[in-house]
């Protein structure tokens, strides 16, 4: 297995995740907030997804798949933003269907797989992001994402489950 097929498979798991956690639940339950500041399970995939999609594009070098789903959405957010930094006003006003928030995902997925077909060993050394110390490679950027999206994954599907379904 090559380190494209790890991440590759990394990245299925997260995609199943996303459609998983969002399958059958209505509008109210995607906005469900467990506590007054929590983050609700919609914005948590959405999240998840934008954070893939931004990154990914940014080390590939291609557009975001976003552009083509911002005005699906149609949230009170700038195009380009991913949710960091998002206030509980912010995140409160998060609304979407399970049917959008699973294609998006799925779509993100598709892109990212797409890039990291072409990916051999030795680029996942290339420094992406100097900003750092030490400097941020692609290999450590991408296991970044898979890290956060699991992690947000992780607590979307916990609030599911204190839904009950």
């Amino acid at each position: 297995m090559s380190p494209a097929d790890l991440l590759i498979d990394a990245l299925e798991r997260v995609r199943d995740g996303a459609v998983a956690v969002v399958d059958g639940l209505d509008e109210q339950q995607l906005r469900h907030r467990p506590g007054p500041d929590a983050n609700p399970i919609g914005w948590l995939v959405w999240h998840a997804a934008r954070v893939q999609d931004d990154h990914v594009a940014t080390v590939a070098g291609h557009a975001q798949v976003y552009e083509g789903f911002a005005e699906r959405f149609a949230l009170p957010y700038d195009d380009g933003d991913i949710g960091y930094g998002h206030s509980s006003d912010d995140v409160a006003a998060f609304t979407a269907s399970a049917e959008l928030l699973a294609e998006y995902a799925a779509a993100v997925h598709d892109r990212s797989v797409g890039y990291l077909a072409t990916l051999e060993p030795a680029d996942l050394d290339r420094v992406v992001d100097e900003n750092w110390d030490p400097p941020v490679t692609l290999g450590v950027r991408l296991v970044s994402v898979v890290n956060d999206d699991t992690q947000h994954l992780g607590q979307a599907a916990y609030v599911r489950g204190l839904l009950g379904v």
